[in-house]
């Protein structure tokens, strides 16, 4: 059997390195399509949980995660030794920023330095993980090749952008379209003849550098397009104009325009942090970025942004922000899961904290905060949502517009909302406690 029969075949062992939101519904997909898959991740506690068939990300459901667990195609290891054991290794790593918004690309240094001890012949390693475009020949094949072995003959390289979009219903890994370029022409091959066992559509472009750029312009287009409603939101604010029924009025033309909501900053993996990979890559070709960098201005901005406007409103009711009684609604990113990476309500409740605040939280799917990489953890449980906490606050912040919250019930409620997300635009009675931001 050449390689590519084998990659089309149901035979090889698919490994995952990573397993959150983008590792573990790529695992599923292939598990689902018949493969025998692995999944590496360096929390033994994930590791536990998906040998006991309970699932840690619950957009995900339950079901899936019984189906592993009691399966022969499936096991989950903190061992990186067992690499080799792969035939095509999947890399699901983040790509954060460091203290400067530089990109930090330690975690794929890592994860290739160790796939480099247990590499083997006919090995496909492909990345996933958000970058800017050269990453992949510099850093992947550049490690592995060190190994004496051959890319194209030995091994194979290729970059495949993750699209995952958590909590979407109309599209799922498996039917969102698949990009995959690799190192050389062998390596894309066999890459799309991979992913075409478990993604209904890959498409195959001419090398790895081109499918990291498209993947940081599909992000950067949307950075660009939320920054230019971020603002529109502040000067139509000034004007005492509603920028959402602006955009709902937008809507209505049927070519030209696409709808983007302003919020009180980006939260994600993708949108706060790939626009900066693309910024720092183009100063190393003497080239500025001065459109995408002025968006990535607007949206840090809306934190602050929204702060200001809360303490207009305690103001204007003769109140004090120091020593005033807030809650945040909605500690997720985006409405109805309970991913809070990179999200600005902790900005905000940070912001408010040190304006001496006593700042609570209420999220329906995110019931205590846990360790992060930028914010620690803060050590916060969601509070429940009753008439009776509501009334107890000064000011309910909406950040996040679950479904599954009461916004009526909010708006009866409340002493003052200053709302972020337009949720309010749809109750009954009176609105003249709430504030737009």
């Amino acid at each position: 059997m050449n390689q590519l029969d084998r990659f089309r075949s149901k035979s090889i062992t698919v490994g995952v390195m990573g397993l959150g939101y983008v590792g573990l519904p790529l695992l599923r997909a292939f598990f689902q399509a018949g493969l025998k898959v692995l999944g590496f991740d360096v929390d033994p506690a994930k590791i536990d949980q998906l040998k006991q068939g309970r699932n840690y990300l619950t957009h995900l459901g339950q079901d899936f995660a019984k189906n592993l667990a009691s399966s022969d195609r499936f096991d989950a290891t903190c061992d990186l030794g067992r690499l080799g054991e792969a035939d095509a290794i999947i890399i699901c790593l983040p790509t954060p920023l460091g203290r400067h918004l530089e990109p930090d690309l330690s975690f794929i240094q890592q994860a290739a330095a160790d796939i480099a001890k247990t590499l083997r012949q006919g090995q496909l390693v492909v990345l996933e993980s958000s970058t800017y475009p050269g990453t992949t020949r510099e850093i992947l094949l550049s490690t592995l090749s060190a190994t004496g072995m051959r890319c194209g003959r030995d091994f194979f390289v290729a970059y495949s952008p993750e699209r995952e979009d958590p909590g979407r219903r109309d599209f799922n890994t498996q039917s969102i379209p698949k990009l995959v370029g690799g190192i050389d022409p062998i390596s894309g091959e066999l890459a799309e003849a991979l992913y075409q066992q478990a993604i209904a559509k890959v498409i195959r472009v001419s090398s790895a550098e081109v499918a990291e750029a498209a993947k940081l312009l599909e992000n950067i287009y949307r950075s660009v397009n939320i920054a230019l409603v971020n603002e529109m939101k502040m000067v139509l604010d000034a004007m005492g104009i509603d920028v959402w029924e602006v955009i709902e009025a937008a809507k209505t033309k049927p070519f030209g325009f696409q709808a983007f909501y302003p919020g009180p900053g980006l939260g994600g993996h993708c949108i706060p942090i790939d626009p900066f990979y693309l910024t720092w890559k183009a100063r190393e070709v003497g080239q500025s970025t001065r459109f995408i960098e002025l968006a990535g201005e607007v949206n840090q901005s809306m934190p602050g942004f929204v702060v200001q406007k809360l303490l207009l409103a305690f103001n204007q009711r003769k109140k004090a922000v120091n020593g005033g009684r807030i809650l945040v609604l909605g500690l997720a990113y985006k409405p109805n899961v309970d991913d809070v990476r990179e999200s600005p309500s902790f900005e905000l409740i940070e912001q408010l904290e040190h304006l001496g605040a006593l700042v609570d939280y209420h999220d329906p799917h995110v019931p205590a905060t846990h360790s992060m990489r930028r914010w620690g953890n803060i050590g916060k449980k969601s509070i429940p949502l009753t008439p009776q906490s509501l009334r107890s606050y000064d000011c309910v912040l909406i950040a996040t517009h679950h479904s599954a919250i009461n916004w009526q019930m909010v708006a009866d409620e409340s002493q003052l909302i200053v709302d972020t997300r337009g949720a309010m635009r749809g109750v009954k009675g009176r609105r003249d406690h709430i504030v737009q931001a």
